[in-house]
């Protein structure tokens, strides 16, 4: 079944027109997007981490919490699932052991990223990578480590917010040399810098839609027309279940004005949703006290969420 799955999705990238992947983050929002008849699903790191663990995605969730969704959600799903691994969860062996884990797990693909250990959720400043030349040799492991050719290797550069467009697109054409099947350049500014990157290359490119995010939110004959093969709307779904249920999102932060709080206060108002803050004395306090509390399985299953979605 899960090989059927990955073929699928390999001969749907060779053909015309643009793959869409909502974003799934627990079991009944990728029951739902199953049921609507998309090329792909995209479970979201985001998400996944925030729903699943109550925690925020910024390198919390390890290699065990993760397979453990990728083998639930695969299990489940009759559509190809494109599976977020963050950095790969450590060094050259993690590497191998999360790709393997993957593929075992069920996934069609996995996305792979350069950022530096603990990561950053993704369109957010100050995102650090390791050296170009470590991640060719982490995307190097991952394509020998897979045993079937038709599990997508999705390389992710993380490098246009601190180092710029040009240096994304250096790391980008390395990726490819190295056996990617699909780049991912992250958080590109505007359309002009979208359309250059889709001038760049011949692999199949992603876009990442995030609503109110750095990139242009764009149609998906616009995606078409300046080279994306397929595009990732990660989020949407969540912030539609927070909408929809205002009172049910929480997070928790080491105290009043400190970095995740101003980025949760911005979320909401960007997102123009509601979200209760739980200030903590500290760090580690608030990752122990339940400092992101999620609660969208009650909300997903009303009928109005699946209008929504």
């Amino acid at each position: 079944m899960n090989e059927t799955l990955r073929a699928r999705l390999k001969q749907r990238l060779q053909e015309p027109g643009l793959v869409v992947a909502p974003g799934v983050f627990d079991m009944v929002s990728l029951r739902l997007a199953d049921s609507f008849g998309f090329d792909a699903l995209y479970m979201t790191g985001y998400g996944t981490v925030a729903s699943h663990m109550g925690l925020p995605d910024a390198g919390l969730a390890t290699y065990s919490d993760m397979v453990g969704r990728v083998t639930a959600m695969a299990g489940m799903a009759k559509t190809p699932l494109i599976a977020d691994a963050d950095t790969g969860y450590g060094g050259l062996l993690n590497m191998r052991h999360t790709i393997q884990g993957y593929e075992a797990a069920g996934a069609a693909a996995i996305q792979l990223e350069d950022q530096e250990f603990p990561k950053k959720c993704g369109h957010t400043p100050g995102r650090r990578v390791i050296p170009m030349e470590d991640m060719v040799r982490k995307i190097q492991v991952a394509v020998d480590s897979r045993t079937d050719p038709n599990f997508l290797i999705i390389a992710r550069t993380d490098a246009r917010t601190t180092l710029g467009l040009d240096e994304a697109l250096r790391r980008a054409e390395a990726y490819a040399r190295a056996g990617a099947d699909i780049l991912f350049v992250e958080s590109p500014e505007s359309e002009e810098e979208m359309r250059r990157i889709g001038q760049s290359f011949d692999l199949p490119l992603l876009a990442n839609m995030v609503e109110k995010g750095r990139t242009p939110v764009l149609s998906r004959q616009e995606l078409e027309s300046i080279g994306y093969k397929l595009a990732i709307f990660p989020v949407t779904a969540l912030l539609a279940a927070a909408r929809a249920n205002p009172t049910e999102l929480s997070y928790g932060t080491a105290g009043i004005g400190s970095t995740h709080h101003l980025a949760g206060e911005l979320l909401a108002s960007m997102s123009k949703t509601k979200l209760l803050h739980v200030p903590f004395r500290g760090d580690s306090a608030s990752l122990t006290g339940t400092p992101f509390r999620v609660t969208l399985m009650r909300v997903m299953s009303e009928p109005r969420m699946r209008k929504l979605v």
